[in-house]
């Protein structure tokens, strides 16, 4: 893997930042658009599935408090996250991380900053289940939903076999989750053959990240995301001191202070920025890695000032911008009333 980074580096250093014939051909090498979404073998998809799943994701009485729902923290109206530095959880302390969106999760070989969960279904019940977040008992939920006529007809039809248990609901927020997808961006439609669909700003800030920014060392593939851990040099915010990140999952010193490496589509949408919501706008994370980041301690080698111009930052963050897909539309469900 790291033989692989090293070679795409050194590629990408060498594409020209100057406009040329074939300067498109050349840098469609390294354009992948998203492909079709996968499920896994033993949740596959199906409308009836991702409705309920859909009604849970929205529904508040999945909470201890029945205040908070897993739209909370994912706001469609806000990029699926909550524009929030860090989340309040139950009785409105702030928690530790950031909100990160859910769009294109699917694609992601990991969930959650530190990488803990290994699917969506695992991800999906975590803040359920905790005592910072959404703080409900798995098992009494269980019996909460089973109470409720409506749930239990749903669940029936969608999982005849297993009914309301703690699987079937990951199983059923997973499938929802699956299908909130960053589709037909800008940066498809230059790709596609239409070569108005970029500005000129955006053109060169798509030459920048692939070369002298050296983004797509690790923000690569066709969700912009190498799904690894990386120390980018962020300075700590929010209520610790210090957020070891990968490390506590890992327990390898090589992973303290690494975070998952976000996908950039539909990125406009979702600020602030970084594991801590620290950087507020597109403008200020160019800004962070211009710099190099901000601490040294343990800070991944492929972080280093970059010397951009002021230009430069401008076209940055505008190829970003290219990268903001359609408007993912969104039907707000009506869930089962709790007595009929």
């Amino acid at each position: 893997m790291k033989i692989l980074i090293f070679a795409l580096v050194f590629t990408f250093l060498h594409i020209p930042l100057i406009a040329s014939a074939g300067e498109f051909e050349e840098l469609k090498e390294f354009y992948e658009p998203l492909p079709k979404m996968k499920y896994p073998a033993d949740n596959p998809w199906s409308r009836e599935k991702e409705d309920l799943g859909s009604m849970l994701f929205f529904d508040p009485r999945l909470s201890g408090s029945n205040w908070i729902s897993c739209l909370t923290c994912h706001n469609p109206g806000l990029g699926w996250g909550d524009g929030l530095p860090r989340p309040n959880g139950h009785g409105q302390k702030e928690l530790d991380r950031h909100s990160p969106t859910i769009i294109n999760s699917g694609y992601f070989e990991a969930q959650f900053w530190d990488g803990r969960a290994k699917s969506l279904e695992e991800q999906a019940v975590g803040p359920i289940g905790s005592h910072v977040e959404m703080r409900q008992n798995l098992k009494e939920l269980e019996k909460e939903l089973a109470a409720i006529p409506g749930y239990v007809r749903i669940f029936k039809k969608v999982f005849p076999k297993e009914g309301i248990r703690e699987a079937t609901i990951a199983k059923a927020i997973g499938t929802y989750e699956r299908s909130v997808v960053s589709k037909n961006a800008p940066y498809d439609k230059y790709f596609a053959g239409d070569k108005t669909a970029m500005s000129a700003s955006a053109i060169n800030g798509m030459k920048l990240f692939f070369g002298k920014g050296k983004c797509s060392i690790c923000h690569n593939g066709p969700a912009f995301t190498d799904s690894g851990f990386h120390n980018i040099g962020v300075k700590q915010h929010g209520p610790l001191k210090e957020d070891l990140g990968r490390y506590n999952v890992t327990k390898d010193d090589f992973d303290k202070g690494a975070f998952k490496t976000p996908g950039l589509r539909h990125i406009t949408r979702s600020a602030p920025y970084m594991h801590d919501g620290s950087e507020d706008t597109l403008e200020q994370v160019v800004e962070f890695y211009d710099r190099g980041g901000d601490v040294a301690e343990n800070r991944s080698p492929f972080i280093t000032p970059l010397e951009l111009s002021k230009q430069e930052k401008k076209d940055m963050v505008a190829f970003m911008k290219a990268l903001e897909g359609e408007p993912i539309i969104v039907s707000i469900p009506e869930y089962p009333p709790t007595n009929e």
